[in-house]
């Protein structure tokens, strides 16, 4: 899974970072400077909205380039989800919390940490709503929310989670009952789900389910197990040299997969999943299971959502070569929470460093 709000391309890292210092050290920068400056009590250099890894990540960095007590963070959670382990978390290989650590803990030494929910933005007067009305001002600012899980696009959800049988990787609440429901496993269909929406890390979907094909075969459950991998995409994944591997595998452990089918409906004290057929919209199919993992629909945080930093769709529009924004020069996005052409995971960081 993509890590909160990091940023997709490590090139894309290094030129954000070097288009904010060239601006904080030269006030003569053309591209960054910005005369107007928002009339809030509390102002910095740097802020950094969001506390994930990426947002965490930059706020060190300024730090190191503007110096301590001109950084901030708004982040409003007292914890922090290390997100890419709960797909070992939902196949039983690790605990839930092995993941967790306090915000605390890692906000660098030097940075101020406003622990508060961002209510709006005014990149126009560079300030940025929080809590209670209060206003922060900055110089610049680098925007790093990630994105937003949608589980109530699916009729029947998120309530459904109440009920056996069902789980996801995808949310700390619903983890857990990915695991639970893997090991109650007694005879029947073993539903995996792939969304219609942009998704963060998407082989996510694929890992938990040859987990859980593998858990069954040792314990000896495979035989009466029938694994289907609903998705509504039309490959099996976006990269072909994988796809041609993932096939294999998905052809030698015996897995149907369904393409261009889309979960809309939970029917979670039935243990009945309804699929629409995206090439026959319209079209439903309903699905027995005695075990089913949703992966929810995803989207930008609702903050964003018509906000002057965002795009039509709502995500953070930036410059896909330097992550600064299109039209507030003193603006910057990174990770999930933008609309860069790039896959909504570490991995696509690790390709290019």
């Amino acid at each position: 899974m993509a890590f909160f709000g990091v940023v997709q391309s490590g090139a894309h890292v290094h030129q954000c970072a070097n288009l904010l210092r060239a601006g904080v050290h030269s006030s003569s920068c053309r591209s960054l400077h910005m005369t107007t400056r928002c009339a809030a009590k509390e102002y910095y250099d740097v802020v950094v909205v969001g506390g994930g890894a990426g947002g965490i990540t930059m706020s060190a960095r300024m730090k190191r380039k503007v110096g301590a007590g001109k950084v901030a963070v708004i982040e409003p959670s007292e914890v922090h989800y290390y997100q890419p382990l709960w797909t070992l978390v939902g196949g039983g290989a690790k605990q839930l919390t092995s993941s967790v650590r306090s915000t605390s803990s890692l906000i660098p030494s030097g940075v101020k940490w406003i622990k508060s929910e961002v209510k709006g933005f005014d990149p126009d007067k560079n300030c940025i709503h929080i809590d209670d009305g209060k206003e922060i001002g900055y110089k610049y600012l680098i925007i790093a929310l990630g994105l937003k899980l949608q589980f109530e696009k699916v009729k029947g959800l998120p309530e459904g989670f109440n009920y056996p049988k069902i789980g996801s990787n995808y949310s700390v609440k619903t983890v857990e009952k990915t695991w639970k429901a893997l090991q109650d496993f007694k005879k029947g269909n073993a539903i995996f789900t792939f969304p219609n929406t942009p998704v963060k890390c998407a082989g996510a979907p694929q890992k938990i389910m040859y987990l859980a094909e593998e858990y069954l075969r040792k314990t000896g459950k495979r035989s009466d197990a029938n694994f289907i991998f609903n998705t509504s995409l039309g490959v099996i994944f976006g990269v072909k040299k994988y796809a041609d591997a993932l096939l294999q595998i998905i052809k030698e452990r015996d897995i149907q997969v369904n393409f261009k089918h889309s979960l809309i409906e939970v029917r979670a004290d039935k243990q009945e999943a309804v699929f629409e057929n995206l090439d026959n919209p319209g079209e439903t199919k309903v699905y027995q299971y005695e075990m089913l993992h949703v992966t929810p629909p995803m989207g930008p945080p609702d903050v964003l959502v018509n906000s002057a930093v965002a795009d039509a769709a709502g995500w953070v529009d930036v410059d896909k070569e330097t992550l600064q924004h299109k039209k507030y020069p003193n603006v910057f996005g990174i990770g999930d929470c933008t609309n860069l052409p790039t896959s909504k995971t570490a991995a696509a960081v690790g390709k290019k460093m």
